[in-house]
């Protein structure tokens, strides 16, 4: 049987793709192409000098990977050749790039990206990934702006990601389910490898960094006594899997069931991290919320605007989410 690749699979998909004359499939493409190039020289990370750190800090303050600022690159040179997005904003730039040529003058869609999430971990070994979010700009002309790019979750066409590890795997949704290609790196292609993504209703993992278990609030604290209690009615105690990369983290969430936590302290952006994986897991029937509110439904008033996180399957989600009511 011939798999299908993402190409094809986007272009018989088309008239399911909002707004789109072909755009938002260019915006999708573009991105899976950078992916690609990047894949490529994480598989050979060790051989190159692009392992560890470089000389620069990221606007959180946080000390930039070499692979960082590689990736990067590739997501803002593959956009502006595409021409169809108008604006991308990045975990990476502390403002927003204008994509202001010729090609993309009359470009519509904004792009949201964590071009390498965890990638600390990528000098022992571990998976890393990406994280996208598409939007259509608010206003028809002239240079994108600020009321263009902050926009409610709600609002995405698209979003996606990409977990570099054994395979390469890239999942994405435009609204109409969740669906996931593995990379042929020899044909540098995509094909579909994981079509119609659901989410099980619940699991028996839950992802959380223990390890700021002090600065939890009670509720937190207390839902973690009950995942680890033994209870054969609800398969408890359930499995601690954490990894330090979210992308990882909810993948693996995403197909076997189970809860991906990210309390405050928190340190998760909401416009490239949150929105896109709420807007996914919704899409594959789960659920994500900040505790008490549907992440899609955040205001968004800055460009880095940072969220507590709780997304998985709806069930467990739903059961975090009472242990914070009364507190």
């Amino acid at each position: 049987m011939i798999k299908q690749t993402l190409e094809q699979f986007i272009i018989d998909r088309e008239e399911e793709l909002p707004y789109t004359q072909g755009a938002l499939a260019s915006v999708l493409c573009n991105i899976a192409a950078a992916t690609i190039m990047i894949s490529e020289v994480i598989s050979q990370a060790g051989l190159l000098d692009i392992l560890g750190d470089a000389s620069t800090t990221n606007v959180q303050g946080e000390r930039q990977k070499k692979l960082d600022i590689y990736a990067n690159e590739q997501f803002v040179s593959a956009l502006k050749d595409g021409g169809e997005c108008c604006a991308m904003v990045s975990e990476e730039n502390e403002d927003y790039i204008s994509m202001d040529t010729s090609s993309s003058k009359n470009a519509q869609y904004i792009v949201a990206i964590d071009p390498l999430d965890g990638s600390s971990n990528v000098d022992v070994n571990v998976g890393i990934g990406t994280v996208f979010s598409i939007y259509l700009r608010k206003n028809n002309s002239g240079k994108p702006t600020l009321e263009d790019i902050l926009q409610k979750g709600e609002k995405q066409v698209a979003a996606g990601y990409v977990v570099y590890g054994a395979s390469t795997i890239l999942v994405f949704t435009t609204g109409n389910g969740v669906n996931g290609f593995i990379l042929d790196l020899a044909k540098g292609k995509f094909y579909l490898s994981h079509p119609n993504i659901c989410i099980p209703k619940t699991g028996a993992i839950y992802s959380i960094n223990e390890g700021n278990y002090t600065y939890f609030s009670e509720g937190i604290k207390k839902y973690l006594r009950y995942c680890q209690m033994q209870d054969r009615a609800t398969n408890r105690p359930y499995t601690a899997r954490y990894t330090g990369s979210m992308v990882l983290d909810f993948h693996r969430n995403l197909i076997k069931g189970g809860i991906f936590i990210y309390p405050a302290p928190g340190k998760l952006r909401l416009i490239y991290e949150c929105n896109p994986m709420a807007f996914i897991i919704e899409q594959a029937g789960g659920r994500a919320s900040d505790g008490s509110t549907r992440i899609l439904d955040i205001d968004v008033r800055g460009l880095h605007q940072r969220s507590d996180v709780f997304m998985g399957s709806e069930l467990m989600v739903i059961k975090a989410e009472e242990f914070l009511k009364f507190l």
